[in-house]
C-alpha cells in the first residue's frame, strides 16, 4: 500500500505476509466461524512475537518499532491482516496500548509489558448507542465514591470485548470526561454478544451496572482527555482503513485473475470492453483509497491534522471499497454468491468496517467545518 517503505519495513512486510500465508488460511477463518470466541491464541502469540502488539509500546515496556514510526509500521500489519481476514483484537489492543503509553498513570507499567508480549488482550469501549462513536453523549457515567468510581451505562458495539482481558472505557465524570481500565470480570460488568454481518469478527454490548473501580483505574481525565480520545479515534480510523484496503485489494487481485481465466464465447471475459472499463474504475478507486489511507497514517504518526486526515480517509474508503468488492462479486457471477467462495466473507468485512467508527455521512459531517461548511 505504501510505496515509500524502508528496507526494514519491506522485510517486515514480507515476513509477516509469509507467516499469515502459512498460519492463517481461509480454512482456518471458516473453522473459527463456528467457534464462540472466534480467536486462535497460538496464532495471536506468534503474531505478538512478530510485533503486532508492540509497535506503539515504549521500549522500556518491551515494545519497539521497525522504522521508528510505530503507526506506519502498524499500518503494514493492518493491511496484511485485512488481506487475510484475520480474526483477533489487533486494532483494539493497540488502541489501548497507545492510550496507556501516552498516559501518566501507573497503569502503563502494569499492563504494557503484558500487551507487548501478547499475554493480555484489550478492547476499546468507546462507542455508544445512536452511532455515538466517540462517546460525545457521555451515556456512561463515572460517579466518585469513597474508594474510586462507580460506572453505569452501556457501550456498543465493542470489538472483541468477549475475549478482552481489559476494557478501556470512556465515561463522563463530574469534571468532564475520563478513561478507565476495567477488567470484564469486574462485578457489575456484563458482556453480551451481538449478531453481525461480519462472520469472522465478534462485537459485543457491554453493560456497566454500578461497576466499582478503584481510583487507580483512571487512565486520564477532563479537558486533555477529550483530545486524547480524538487522537485515539484518528489512530483507529487510519488502521481500520488500512485493513479495509487490504481486504479490498485482495478481492481485486482474485477478481482480476478470475476474469483472465474465465472464458465466454471463446475468449477471457476480462477481454470484453465493458469489464475492462469497470476494472479500470475499480483500480482508480482502490489506488485512491490506498493514497488517502497512507496520508492518514502519516498524519497520525506526525500528530499533524490527524483528525481531519483520518476522517477524510474513512469517508472515501467507506464509500468506494464496498463498491469495489460488490463489483468483484458481480464479475464472478453465480459462483461468487455461494457459501463456498471466500468473496462473501471479504464483502462482509468491508461492509462492516464501512459502518464501524462512523460511515460516509458521519465523517463528511466531521470534515465540513474544516472546509467552511
Amino acid at each position: 500500500m505504501d510505496l515509500d517503505l524502508s528496507s526494514d519495513q519491506e522485510l517486515f512486510l514480507e515476513t509477516t505476509g509469509r507467516f499469515l500465508a502459512s498460519n492463517w488460511t481461509t480454512t482456518e477463518v471458516r473453522r473459527l466461524i463456528a467457534d464462540p470466541t472466534g480467536f486462535e491464541r497460538g496464532v495471536w502469540n506468534d503474531g505478538a512475537q512478530l510485533g503486532w502488539t508492540s509497535m506503539l509500546v515504549p521500549e522500556e515496556f518491551g515494545g519497539g518499532t521497525i522504522s521508528g514510526e510505530g503507526v506506519r509500521d502498524l499500518g503494514i500489519i493492518a493491511e496484511l491482516l485485512g488481506r487475510s481476514l484475520f480474526a483477533g483484537p489487533v486494532l483494539p489492543t493497540n488502541i489501548v496500548a497507545y492510550a496507556l503509553a501516552r498516559s501518566s498513570s501507573g497503569l502503563a507499567k502494569e499492563h504494557l509489558t503484558k500487551i507487548a508480549a501478547g499475554k493480555e488482550t484489550a478492547a476499546w469501549a468507546v462507542a455508544e448507542d445512536h452511532e455515538d462513536w466517540i462517546a460525545r453523549s457521555g451515556s456512561v457515567k463515572a460517579v466518585r465514591t469513597d474508594n474510586g468510581y462507580r460506572l453505569t451505562g452501556v457501550k456498543t458495539p465493542i470489538q472483541d470485548a468477549h475475549i478482552a482481558d481489559q476494557l478501556l472505557v470512556s465515561a463522563a465524570t463530574q469534571n468532564g470526561s475520563a478513561q478507565f481500565l476495567v477488567a470484564p470480570s469486574t462485578p457489575g460488568v456484563t458482556v453480551q454478544a451481538l449478531d453481525g454481518m461480519d462472520l469472522t469478527r465478534h462485537y459485543a454490548r457491554v453493560v456497566f451496572d454500578g461497576a466499582e473501580v478503584p481510583a487507580s483505574a483512571m487512565v486520564g481525565e477532563s479537558g486533555p482527555e477529550a483530545t486524547e480520545l480524538e487522537t485515539q479515534f484518528a489512530l483507529a480510523l487510519s488502521l481500520q482503513c488500512a485493513e479495509t484496503v487490504g481486504a479490498t485489494d485482495r478481492m481485486y487481485d482474485v477478481t482480476l485473475q478470475y476474469v483472465k481465466d474465465r472464458r465466454a464465447f471463446g475468449r477471457p471475459i476480462g477481454s470484453y470492453q465493458s469489464l475492462k472499463h469497470r476494472l479500470a474504475d475499480m483500480l482508480l478507486w482502490l489506488e485512491s483509497a490506498k493514497a488517502v489511507t497512507v496520508a492518514a497514517l502519516k498524519a497520525v504518526q506526525l500528530d499533524v491534522d490527524a483528525g481531519n486526515a483520518a476522517s477524510l480517509a474513512k469517508a472515501y474508503v467507506a464509500d468506494r471499497c464496498p463498491v469495489i468488492v460488490r463489483e468483484c462479486l458481480q464479475m464472478h457471477g453465480g459462483i461468487g454468491y455461494t457459501w463456498e467462495h471466500d468473496l462473501h466473507l471479504y464483502l462482509r468485512r468491508v461492509e462492516t468496517n464501512s459502518a464501524i467508527y462512523g460511515g460516509v455521512d458521519f465523517h463528511r459531517d466531521r470534515l465540513a467545518p474544516a472546509i467552511g461548511l
